[in-house]
């Protein structure tokens, strides 16, 4: 008889710009696929065909506020749908560069949206579906501004916004995870590399 694989796990990985998420992701893919799990690495937005040529408006074109939340979650709903659900019933585990934490810390609180549009966008677009585990990678605005400065990058629309803005997006995420302790577990993204990824480690050990 044909066994049903256990479900994957989804883990995503937030905070600002700068404080080390796209470094670290590739860390837990060597942690688990070192343990025999299959792992799916994807982005938001982004994550399908459809969604990186969202990803690409999003990130160059000035849009509404409202135009900017829904091509989010359209985006989102692609991915949900094309990726997420199918890898975590195949038995994957999704490793996730943000998802709506990032939305409920940039457009609900930075932004101004309010957290009432965003939960209704959510509950419509993901309904049950909610991350396992969130690592949210929390950085100084100062310290994350200098990293990006030094990095030397071309910098998109989100990028170039100003220190109130991030220091708005770093409450919104500090708010996130104090509502939710269990599953955003926050790690001090401003100690060395190889501190924060021994802390990552000893997190994703603990599930």
């Amino acid at each position: 008889m044909r066994s049903i694989p256990t479900r994957g796990r989804f883990i995503t990985l937030e905070g600002v710009d700068g404080a080390g998420k796209s470094t670290h992701i590739g860390r837990i893919r060597q942690v688990l696929e070192a343990r025999g799990l299959e792992v799916r690495l994807t982005r938001e937005p982004g994550g399908t065909e459809l969604g990186e040529r969202l990803r690409d408006l999003l990130l160059h074109r000035q849009m509404a506020l409202s135009t900017e939340t829904l091509l989010i979650f359209a985006a989102r709903a692609e991915h949900i749908e094309q990726v997420i659900r199918p890898a975590l019933r195949a038995g994957t585990w999704v490793l996730c560069d943000r998802f709506t934490d990032s939305t409920y810390a940039y457009q609900g609180n930075a932004r101004g949206l309010g957290m009432a549009a965003v939960a209704t966008l959510e509950q419509w677009v993901q309904g049950d579906l909610q991350p396992d585990l969130t690592l949210l990678f929390d950085l100084p605005v100062e310290v994350s501004l200098a990293r990006r400065k030094q990095a030397s990058l071309e910098l998109d629309r989100f990028e170039q916004e100003d220190h109130d803005f991030f220091q708005r997006v770093r409450e919104g995420y500090r708010a996130r995870a104090l509502a939710d302790p269990e599953r955003m577990r926050v790690i001090d993204a401003a100690l060395t590399p190889e501190e924060v990824g021994k802390a990552v480690e000893k997190i994703i050990e603990s599930i």
